[in-house]
């Protein structure tokens, strides 16, 4: 004889959170999907409905700079302690994207104990290359200069970005220009993770490209793969070999160069991966997640210093 299904009377509490573990379930899997297709935007938001769960406090609009997109939002882990810090820089070819559409990947970094600075940057035609570089290298300053103060160890800062911010992510490690300009270096970043971004991607194959980072002197200086050296910071790099929005050759490319040189760079490729599926891994939600945010923790704790706070 079967056992009764308890009632309503029974516990409401339990089936109130079967009621919202199923609903959860279900408005994920509508956010992947919309994600994953051509909604892209409706798509972030339905996957942030979910960080609203997730256990940390987030300050938001803080100003790093003096341009109008300077600003950032900051999630914290409860109690940071000597937390490591991710800079993370989001995509949209850079033309489009804003941080508060990303609110599910501070949630996540923040869930799994370590500190996310989600900056803004400033969109074409609004400035043109290389000033969102300047931006990212503002906010990768600020981020440093205050990270004690709310519990982050500023000798474990990473910069982490997908698409066109895997671009900005890897070419601010690469290139040392950008941080000197903020009197750093790129000695001040412990990594840099780039998820399916572009690297080495002359010639452009979109026209507003040609006008973003003209003149045609300085293409060269937008393309990471030409600054690779064996003192930069150590690369994570990992694409979907399904991504038809950036090829998986920019990946293979830049992991070969860097090898050549003697420089340090690890690399995973997803079989059946397409482009937004590395960034819609940080969802809090395991619906056919990537292992993107667990390779990520293990990149940072490999480098977690080995004495005194961790």
């Amino acid at each position: 004889m079967h056992a009764a299904l308890p009632s309503w009377h029974d516990n409401p509490g339990a089936v109130l959170e079967r009621r919202w573990r199923g609903a959860r379930r279900a408005l994920f899997a509508a956010g992947c999907a919309l994600v994953l297709g051509s909604c892209t935007q409706l798509g972030l938001v339905t996957l942030n409905v979910a960080a609203e769960f997730n256990r940390y406090s987030r300050h938001t609009d803080l100003v790093y700079g003096d341009a109008a997109a300077n600003k950032l939002d900051l999630y914290l882990p409860r109690h940071p302690q000597h937390h490591p810090i991710v800079v993370f820089f989001h995509g949209g070819g850079w033309d489009s994207g804003d941080k508060a559409s990303y609110k599910f990947v501070g949630a996540a970094l923040a869930d799994a104990g370590i500190i996310a600075v989600l900056p803004n940057y400033t969109l074409f035609p609004t400035a043109r290359f290389p000033t969102y570089m300047q931006d990212a290298a503002r906010a990768v300053a600020w981020t440093r200069a205050h990270a004690s103060a709310w519990g982050g160890d500023p000798e474990q800062l990473y910069v982490v970005g997908h698409s066109a911010g895997a671009q900005i992510a890897v070419l601010l490690a690469l290139d040392t220009e950008y941080l000197e300009q903020v009197g750093g270096t790129t000695q001040w970043l412990r990594g840099a993770v780039g998820l399916a971004g572009p690297y080495d991607f002359l010639p452009f194959t979109e026209s507003y490209l040609n006008d973003l980072f003209g003149p045609p002197a300085d293409f060269p200086r937008s393309q990471p793969i030409n600054y690779v050296r064996p003192d930069a910071p150590p690369l994570l790099l990992m694409c979907g070999l399904q991504d038809h929005r950036i090829n998986p050759r920019n990946t293979r490319h830049l992991t070969a160069a860097m090898q050549a040189v003697g420089g340090q760079v690890s690399t995973r490729y997803f079989e059946t991966a397409g482009h937004s599926d590395l960034v819609a891994a940080f969802s809090t939600l395991p619906y056919n997640r990537l292992p993107v945010l667990a390779a990520i923790r293990h990149f940072i704790a490999e480098r977690a210093p080995r004495t005194g706070h961790s």
